[in-house]
């Protein structure tokens, strides 16, 4: 496969995340999805991120995205924008009551990022690790970036590796449970890694050290399916 064949690829593969909401078993099997925004399951047991977060953390955690997932619900139905995917809500999210633009990105976010989290870590992969070295000169620069943007990020929010429509990639950051996919967003495009940095994220283990909990990161980022 050579490289805009693959980035082709990554960016159906992300738009599609996007476009639905859905398991991915829901997506294979082409079952017609009823509007209804649904709680994901993990991929792995709550207590193996270690030294990432604990089980009582994800637990914690989960609750938060549930709500978000219900908040949602309850928004669109008031809005009359029932039906609507969760990527044409952050797309347009200028368009839409604020509550929406929440619960939207807390809904999307948070499913975004269970997935890109593995309890057994991933090496990445040449292919990729290529693209890396094309926009940031090295693995270690962008890893290096990517950490200090997190580092300097005032307050709640997300870090973004994203995808520009060209397939270049680009490191930055959104406040509270904003997306780049949003049009309300600063740098637009699509995410292809994310990090939670809100304190619910890792103060039970963590307390106040968010930079233990941006190093733990690298330990469970799964690259496979970044």
């Amino acid at each position: 496969m050579d490289k805009r064949t693959f980035v082709k690829s990554v960016l159906l593969g992300v738009a599609g995340v996007y476009a639905s909401g859905l398991v991915v078993k829901a997506v294979k099997t082409r079952k017609k999805w009823d509007g209804i925004f649904r709680l994901p399951e993990l991929p792995y047991s709550p207590d193996l991120l270690e030294p990432f977060a604990d089980a009582e953390t994800i637990k914690l955690h989960l609750q938060h995205h549930a709500a978000y997932t219900d908040g949602l619900n309850a928004a669109v139905s008031s809005a009359g924008l029932t039906g609507k995917t969760a990527h044409e809500l952050l797309r347009m999210a200028s368009e839409y009551p604020a509550d929406i633009r929440n619960y939207a990105g807390g809904y999307i976010n948070h499913k975004l990022f269970w997935r890109v989290l593995t309890p057994s870590g991933k090496s990445p992969s040449q292919e990729f690790i290529s693209l890396i070295e094309r926009d940031f000169g090295s693995f270690d620069a962008f890893r290096k970036k990517f950490s200090d943007v997190a580092h300097s990020l005032f307050g709640s929010g997300w870090i973004w590796l994203i995808a520009d429509t060209s397939g270049k990639l680009s490191i930055t950051s959104t406040s509270n449970h904003d997306n780049p996919v949003m049009d309300i967003a600063e740098v637009r495009g699509y995410p292809v890694l994310c990090l939670d940095l809100w304190e619910h994220a890792y103060s039970r283990k963590n307390k106040n050290r968010r930079a233990d909990h941006i190093d733990s990161f690298w330990n469970v980022v799964n690259w496979n399916v970044v």
